[in-house]
């Protein structure tokens, strides 16, 4: 069975982000984006190394495609719960907007781009859909007359996903099911509505023996950190609602998370991680992480 979790960042990004895997990539975008955006081929800008990642200059494990049309894609995998997500997608989209033009190009050349998040949370409100996506439309009209085409940004909520085997239909649903339930699925046994499709076989067979040594390392800290950040959040909240008893509930368990996302930061802050990816882990901004820096160099800690 598989023993690495796919929905981990840092193993989302080797099995998704890797030259050899880029039909497992191909894959899953074209079983979350319309017909007329799939792709047959694309172009990795921000391929995994692991290189770079031990030298610290990747922070973000997002990955980063364009394809033969031109269109550009952003794939992210987010486990740990953060409820300012919707405005770090839209930053990271516009990003990649932006990063297509260089000096001297003109604006008629930037190409369709499309984000898509993969949330291992409940994220969006009164739907039990797990696929969600979100267009700039003519609020006059409620139509998408495709004026602004550019913009398209997708959420697919694990947790949402409760199909059983017997009611698979589509790739999103193969897909869906290989993420949530990687651990229960056998290589040398793949459930008749798997096996059908070369991807989910090959991504079932590539994730039990992706890792050498100094990568298991790192994938054992980042789920580690991910733990100890659940294990904070769970504390704040039963604390928080202890305080709720004599402050208000909701304003208690404000104050109990915000604690527990404080202590979180500084002890990362302390292993050494960048402000970045402690912010991303914790939902704190990367202006309070500098602050937390600060202060505890000015107390004397490393």
């Amino acid at each position: 069975m598989c023993r690495i979790n796919p929905r981990v960042d840092f193993a989302f990004k080797k099995l998704f982000g890797s030259e050899e895997n880029k039909d497992l990539l191909i894959s899953l975008i074209n079983a979350i984006v319309s017909e007329e955006d799939r792709v047959a081929e694309v172009e990795l800008k921000n391929p995994y190394n692991l290189a770079d990642y031990q030298a610290g200059k990747i922070s973000i494990l997002d990955i980063k495609a364009k394809s033969e049309q031109g269109r550009w894609f952003n794939v992210e995998m987010q486990i740990s719960e953060d409820y300012n997500f919707d405005k770090r997608a839209i930053y990271y989209w516009a990003k990649l907007v932006t990063e297509q033009l260089s000096e001297g190009m003109m604006f008629r050349e930037l190409k369709k781009t499309i984000s898509i998040n993969i949330l291992d949370f409940n994220f969006i409100p009164d739907t039990l859909e797990f696929h969600n996506c979100y267009k700039i439309i003519n609020t006059a009209t409620g139509k998408d007359d495709k004026l602004h085409d550019v913009f398209e940004l997708h959420y697919i909520e694990l947790r949402k996903f409760i199909k059983p085997y017997r009611e698979i239909t589509t790739a999103l649903d193969r897909w869906s099911t290989f993420l949530t339930k990687a651990h229960q699925l056998d290589k040398l046994d793949v459930p008749e509505q798997l096996r059908g499709d070369p991807a989910i076989v090959k991504a079932i067979t590539a994730v039990d023996r992706m890792f050498d040594e100094d990568e298991r390392l790192i994938y054992e800290t980042r789920m580690q950190a991910l733990a100890d950040v659940e294990s904070k959040i769970a504390s704040a909240e039963e604390k928080g609602l202890e305080k709720g008893r004599e402050e208000g509930m909701e304003k208690g368990l404000e104050k109990g998370k915000e604690e527990a996302a404080h202590a979180i930061a500084r002890n990362l802050l302390k292993q050494g991680l960048d402000h970045e990816t402690i912010a991303q882990a914790t939902g704190l901004s990367v202006g309070v992480i500098a602050a937390l820096a600060e202060a505890g160099e000015s107390a004397g800690f490393p």
